[in-house]
């Protein structure tokens, strides 16, 4: 006589077949997040090439590696730019010969690290925003991740004027450089009624 419905029971075996199987799914589905989230490392800041990025000195003595490091976050003026010498000195100033905490990010298309940076104790994008001398870049949402807070800093910055904020219309550095791109394109049509540019024909003999 059936009384109700039950739920057929799985037979012993077959229901540890499936307990391996699940476990290796849920690793492998967590070894990408375990391998992406990288630990701080302390490094000897040797070269600051402009107000965002810098050259470190990593690992033990006798195996010694440099890495170029972008801060995560931000975007200073080209050194070639209004203000750009600087933004590069004041990272200089904050980081320059001085043990750096590095937290990587990221790697960007130049194969540079993007990394959270401490020097003597602080931030430097922070720091670099704060006083004026750098957007906040938003590079895959880093910037949002971390809170908003270099928005805020940005927006004092950019209401106290002070840093390149003293300027009423400073040109952010992409701008800046999707310029110079565009250039050589420019110059190039440049050539008016002479379709064949500087060409200089031989005389007909």
């Amino acid at each position: 006589r059936i009384v109700g419905h039950s739920r057929p029971r799985v037979p012993f075996p077959f229901r540890m077949r499936f307990r391996p199987v699940f476990l290796l799914l849920s690793l492998g589905l967590s070894l990408p997040l375990l391998a992406h989230a990288a630990s701080p490392r302390t490094c000897l800041v040797v070269g600051v090439s402009d107000g965002d990025t810098l050259t470190a000195r990593c690992g033990r003595s006798g195996a010694y590696a440099q890495v170029k490091v972008r801060i995560a976050a931000i975007d200073a003026p080209e050194k070639a730019q209004p203000y750009g010498q600087r933004s590069r000195q004041a990272l200089s100033r904050l980081c320059y010969a001085e043990k750096a905490v590095i937290t990587e990010r990221d790697t960007d298309r130049y194969g540079r690290t993007v990394a959270d940076v401490r020097c003597n104790g602080e931030d430097a994008g922070r720091r670099l925003v704060a006083e004026g001398w750098a957007w906040v870049y938003d590079y895959h949402g880093i910037a949002k991740k971390r809170g908003g807070d270099l928005f805020r800093l940005e927006a004092a910055a950019r209401a106290q004027h002070i840093g390149l904020w003293a300027d009423t219309a400073p040109t952010p550095p992409w701008d800046w450089r999707r310029e110079r791109r565009e250039q050589p394109r420019s110059n190039n049509n440049h050539g008016g009624s002479r379709p064949w540019g500087d060409v200089r024909f031989e005389p007909l003999s």
